[in-house]
């Protein structure tokens, strides 16, 4: 499907087409009048933004219409699955506000896939197949021609039996032989050309160690493992559409002629979250992190929901999003900025208002007595009267942005040069009185005389300027770290500009990769200085420095060494940048 621009003006209706469904099911007594969902990840991987879409929607469901969502892995592939990946995405539901009913695995129905295969094979509905996978793959057909039966297809059931048996003891090699359904090889939907539903992995399992040689296909595990557990609803990503007659065929193979009424579980599909400047497939993510172009899977440039938990963003802005964005049954390319706008509003709401400095230059106030100190009141959030304030110390010598100050500034320009007057933020209205340099003309040191009747809060402060700056206080703020974390891709769309870089050169995925990554996706300050009220702040704690952005404290951060991780910035600049 061709693929949309999704602004951030999109409206939204009331009611999803996935929740009006579940909303008439109710209204017509369907599954007892419960709803029953599922969310169920495959653990080979950390989950990304597009699973938050997912988890919303699953979880959601549920939770609205007073029913329970079910957690439940997909370990049919023991190559491939960790018990890491299980902890990290119970890590990551339990973080976006959300709770299971239950933990499940497909693993826990393995006897009882088993028992149903041998039920088929018995029933003459599935057969051994000898052939290769290139063999099977030919003789599938095309959209517009049937396929052609395997040789193997009329075997005898004895036959068939055995040798499944033998696939599971580990007598059969990898690849050497599968269990096949017996449906239609001229079936217009290629998922009904007799579809593998049993392969041979000799790779011990994270749950069920050795006692599985003979393995479920994810179409045969999937819509047995929701019959078995009772979901009412199955909610998956458009690529589903196609797999959606063999999930029902299957489902009315298990049941075995018994009558199920309404009781039954139905396949619904949506629109995956798609997001440009962002690459999500958990196998590029894993080259990325195998291959060190990342920081491990919560970098904070990566989409996985612990990098973007790690860099700052609160799990209410993303719900914000998932719902903004809402639910169709077309593919769209969402911007990236409004998954930034959603952060920023949140954030505005909760964040700590901090002063920090990332770029210093010294200012000195000339006529501010050298000892003196004194202790001002800072607002914490002026969107929340209950959040309250701290304070922060002023005194002789401070430390400003150096981009607040210019020496030969053009006329439009408020902030600190000679002979303007600016406000230093709940202090005092300054005036610049000049500038020192080294040998090579860099600006070390502004210079600035200090009015005492414009502190905040006296009269005096009523006068007005134009500019006003944040600063912090030499003697009393803290050295820091600052991350300042940007787009890790500089093209729109790279997921087609890979395929296309692969096709042209003829490379791997990680030579297009490093191809297409954005240099200037990280930048390391070392020279960083912010307020001792931050000694004790913790990751996790959302932070807005004043003028600056939204941040957070690092995981790595300690007492001797701050790490700040910058979330976004204030404003949407990168929209701008590359118009």
């Amino acid at each position: 499907m061709a693929e949309q621009t999704v602004s951030e003006n999109t409206e939204k209706k009331s009611l999803s087409f996935i929740e009006q469904i579940v909303v008439n099911d109710l209204a017509e007594g369907k599954n007892g009048g419960k709803v029953q969902t599922r969310f169920p990840p495959e653990p080979n991987g950390y989950l990304h933004i597009g699973h938050a879409k997912a988890i919303c929607l699953d979880f959601g469901m549920a939770q609205k219409y007073g029913g329970v969502c079910n957690l439940r892995f997909d370990d049919t592939n023991p190559t491939k699955e960790d018990v890491e990946y299980v902890e990290a995405i119970k890590e990551d539901i339990q973080w976006l506000g959300f709770q299971w009913g239950n933990e499940y695995y497909a693993s826990d129905y393995f006897q009882q896939l088993w028992d149903f295969a041998v039920d088929l094979i018995k029933q003459g509905k599935a057969y051994i197949d000898e052939q290769s996978s290139e063999e099977i793959a030919a003789q599938k057909g095309t959209t517009t021609q049937p396929g052609t039966e395997s040789p193997y297809r009329n075997r005898p059931v004895e036959e068939s039996l055995e040798l499944f048996e033998k696939m599971n003891r580990g007598e059969i090699e990898e690849g050497r032989m599968v269990l096949r359904a017996k449906i239609d090889m001229a079936n217009p939907n290629m998922h009904f050309r007799d579809p593998i539903i049993y392969r041979v992995v000799n790779h011990p399992h994270h749950r069920t160690g050795t006692t599985w040689k003979a393995y479920p296909m994810y179409d045969f595990a999937h819509g047995q493992s929701d019959y078995f557990e009772g979901v009412t609803h199955s909610l998956c990503t458009l690529e589903f559409v196609p797999h959606r007659p063999l999930y029902d065929l299957f489902v009315d193979w298990v049941k075995n002629g018994q009558d199920l009424d309404d009781n039954r579980p139905r396949q619904y599909e949506f629109n995956k979250l798609n997001l440009n400047y962002t690459l999500m497939s958990k196998r590029n993510l894993l080259i990325l992190v195998k291959e060190g172009l990342v920081n491990g899977w919560d970098d904070p440039r990566m989409p996985t929901i612990c990098g973007f938990r790690r860099r700052g963003y609160s799990p209410e802005s993303i719900r914000n999003f998932v719902d903004k964005i809402g639910y169709t049954t077309y593919d769209a390319l969402n911007d990236f900025a409004l998954l930034e706008s959603a952060v920023r509003e949140d954030l505005n709401t909760r964040a700590t208002r901090v002063s920090a400095v990332i770029n210093p230059v010294k200012l000195v106030i000339t006529n501010y007595p050298e000892e003196q100190v004194e202790v001002m009141e800072a607002i914490n959030n002026p969107e929340d009267p209950e959040a309250g304030t701290h304070t922060i110390e002023f005194s002789h010598e401070l430390w400003i942005e150096r981009e607040d100050f210019m020496e030969d500034a053009p006329k439009k320009y408020f902030r600190m040069t000679p002979g303007q007057e600016v406000r230093l933020m709940n202090a005092y209205i300054v005036k610049c009185t000049g500038c020192k340099k080294d040998d090579e003309g860099n600006i070390i040191e502004v210079y600035a005389e200090y009015d005492p009747d414009t502190k905040t809060g006296m009269p005096g402060s009523n006068r007005k300027v134009k500019g006003t700056l944040h600063w912090v206080s030499c003697a009393h703020c803290l050295k820091a770290e600052v991350r300042l974390y940007d787009r890790l891709w500089k093209v729109e769309n790279p997921r087609d500009e890979m395929a296309a870089i692969r096709e042209a050169k003829g490379c791997d995925a990680l030579e297009a990769m490093k191809e297409m990554i954005n240099p200037d996706s990280l930048k390391v300050l070392t020279e960083c200085y912010v307020e001792r009220y931050l000694a004790e702040a913790k990751p996790l704690d959302y932070l807005q420095f004043r003028r600056i952005g939204y941040f957070n404290v690092d995981k790595e951060s300690t007492a001797e060494h701050l790490v700040f991780n910058r979330t976004v910035s204030l404003k949407d600049t990168w929209s701008k940048m590359n118009k």
